[in-house]
């Protein structure tokens, strides 16, 4: 019941957020879609359900350990851990695609709520093919074999700017009590708290899995963590994470909705943008930097925020981001 409830919720934003009047928009939950095999409706219905149920507010802790390391030159890190306040809105919806947006909600100097945009999940049923991290800088359109798709979703995974990040496959599960879903094995590039210390391994060979919970629901992560040795590739250590997510309201929500309100159809125009140089080459090529994932997360988050303080206006905006993206794409020449 508390699953169906939020999904409704959900829903409702979607239509906000596109402008829709209500009495027009369809409810891609009240019938399967022409992909969804008729045999397949109810199982589709589940796994959205469970998917739209990480939609809401949370308070979230964040934890990273590495544990077993595999060279003996190699120190494990000290476990690092952090919290948060999160809010997760859907921004699309149209029964097979389910895009989830996180903003994280902190306080500046002056105790004012703060808004970060924070990664975003894409969620997709049967995938012809998925967009998969290859190696510094590159990410792939990879065909996913009919085999492997059938019944299953991908996860995308995107940074603050909507440049890419990682992409996997995987089924949910909703025996043993516990709706679940496990991707295969995938590479990602390294995420802030590892590339700023220059580390000797440079990328993630990872398994993603999402649970939910009585109160929430929670994001696992196994990492072997990879770089080069004597000309090879090789593990230097295992790292798990479990980010908790726990539903909790009493922060300043409101200011989330508030970004995302003024800033929607900017950040809508950018994943477009994205999208296009993906269809355009096969994949995306963007220079990655430790600081800020993809070069070009100062410069279109710096857009988003001029969009909210009313320095620019949306279309001149977009119309720099799209040359941002277009120039941050742009083949090298040789």
């Amino acid at each position: 019941m508390k699953s169906s409830v939020r999904m409704r919720a959900a829903l409702a934003a979607v239509i906000l957020i596109a402008g829709i009047p209500a009495a027009h928009a369809a409810d891609p939950a009240s019938a399967c879609p022409a992909p969804v095999r008729a045999e397949d409706c109810a199982r589709f219905q589940q796994d959205r359900q469970a998917i739209l149920a990480m939609a809401g507010e949370y308070r979230v802790r964040f934890d990273f350990r590495e544990t077993v390391f595999f060279l003996p030159d190699y120190t494990p890190i000290e476990p690092k851990r952090s919290n948060g306040h999160e809010v997760v809105r859907v921004i699309e919806d149209t029964g097979p695609t389910i895009r989830l947006q996180h903003l994280l909600v902190v306080e500046d100097e002056n105790e004012k709520p703060v808004v970060i945009k924070h990664w975003r999940q894409d969620w997709s049923w049967e995938p012809a093919s998925v967009l998969t991290y290859q190696s510094s800088g590159q990410w792939a359109i990879t065909p996913v074999p009919p085999e492997e798709r059938a019944g299953a979703w991908s996860q995308t995974v995107w940074q603050t700017d909507d440049s890419p990040r990682y992409g996997g496959v995987g089924r949910w599960a909703h025996d043993l009590g516990v709706p679940r879903w496990t991707s295969g094995e995938g590479l990602r590039p390294l995420a802030r708290r590892d590339a700023v210390r220059k580390p000797p391994y440079d990328r993630y060979l990872a398994v993603n899995r999402h649970a939910l919970t009585p109160d929430g629901w929670v994001h696992e992560q196994d990492n072997a963590k990879l770089g080069p040795k004597d000309g090879r590739q090789v593990t230097y250590v295992h790292e798990v994470v479990l980010n908790t997510y726990r539903h909790f309201s009493d922060y300043p929500v409101e200011a989330a909705d508030s970004y995302m309100d003024k800033t929607s159809t900017y950040w809508a125009a950018v994943r477009r943008a994205w999208d296009d140089v993906a269809a355009r080459d096969g994949g995306i090529r963007v220079a990655e930097e430790a600081e800020n994932g993809s070069v070009t997360g100062p410069r279109l988050m710096g857009l988003a925020d001029d969009v909210v303080s009313g320095k620019t206006s949306t279309p001149d905006a977009i119309a720099q981001a799209r040359r941002i993206i277009a120039e941050a794409t742009r083949p090298a020449k040789g």
